[in-house]
């Protein structure tokens, strides 16, 4: 049974991740998130949605404006307190444990927000840098070298590191804001949006930039994104969120199965048909 067919936001973990890497923990979601409530004030934004994510795979999020991807995000990570249910990474909850649990488990994830977050008055050397300072002993020649290993990582030239945010280009400060995402060696990498406002071209770059990470460094990967390219090509499956719940979770090709109204404008739109047909004649390339 997949997992659109099962109750979309029950779906279990598999005993392998989908690049077949294998551990002792496999059978255990990296993210377990139970019957999750959100709200401010009097909005409710989820209203006991669950989600779990396997090791090792590319979840991308997606759903309509407004139905709280990256509240979705921000709770996961920590930055928002819900309102009920709990929230599990790496087997510990986040909102329960205390300052050195949660500093344990914030050296085990990256995260690239959709503006990239960098500190304008810092260096892309130094806003790379900073993590390692903040969480390691290293010294400082080993961190700017460990830096500068980083930024070459995500293929931006060796000069970036020199210039400041304002000085690069939408794609550039996307791969400065992803090597300081990098720069602890996570486990488990958040990407909220990370294609926006990139063109057609850079954006194609920037998916095949994570696959390769993903495979290369062994990572978990959940991005928000609402670019089906990047669905198509990177993913191992998908969450749709709607009607303040996951609604689906599976691969494309599972969701299209699915019935619910969200799903099957989302995916056989006029946009979702022209993504298709992009992939089918990449693959007869």
């Amino acid at each position: 049974m997949s997992d659109v067919q099962a109750p979309a936001d029950e779906a279990g973990a598999k005993d392998t991740a989908p690049n077949g890497s294998a551990s002792a923990n496999d059978s255990e979601p990296i993210i377990a998130v139970k019957d999750l409530v959100s709200a401010f004030g009097d909005r409710v934004i989820h209203d006991h949605l669950n989600l779990e994510v396997r090791r090792g795979e590319v979840l991308g999020v997606v759903g309509g404006s407004g139905a709280g991807k990256s509240v979705l995000l921000n709770t996961i990570i920590g930055l928002k307190a819900p309102e009920g249910g709990e929230v599990l990474v790496f087997g510990q909850n986040v909102h329960k444990s205390n300052e050195r649990e949660l500093a344990e488990i914030d050296r085990r994830w990256g995260v690239l927000f959709q503006n990239g977050a960098l500190f304008s008055n810092l260096t892309v050397l130094e806003n790379v840098a900073a993590p390692m300072f903040e969480h390691t002993r290293m010294t400082r020649p080993q961190i700017y070298k460990l830096a500068e290993i980083k930024i070459g990582m995500t293929g931006l030239p060796p000069y970036a590191g020199a210039l400041k945010p304002a000085e690069l280009s939408g794609g550039m400060r996307k791969r400065a804001g992803l090597a300081r995402a990098l720069a602890l060696d996570p486990e488990l990498l958040f990407l909220d949006e990370p294609t926006s406002g990139l063109d057609p071209i850079s954006a194609g770059a920037f998916d095949e930039l994570i696959a390769d990470l993903s495979a290369s460094l062994g990572l978990t990967v959940f991005m928000i994104t609402h670019d089906l390219d990047s669905l198509y090509a990177i993913c191992d499956r998908i969450a749709v969120i709607a009607d303040k719940k996951v609604v689906g979770v599976g691969t494309i090709d599972e969701l299209l199965l699915s019935p619910h109204p969200w799903i099957h404008e989302y995916f056989m739109g006029p946009r979702g048909r022209a993504a298709v047909a992009a992939k089918r004649a990449q693959g007869q390339s």
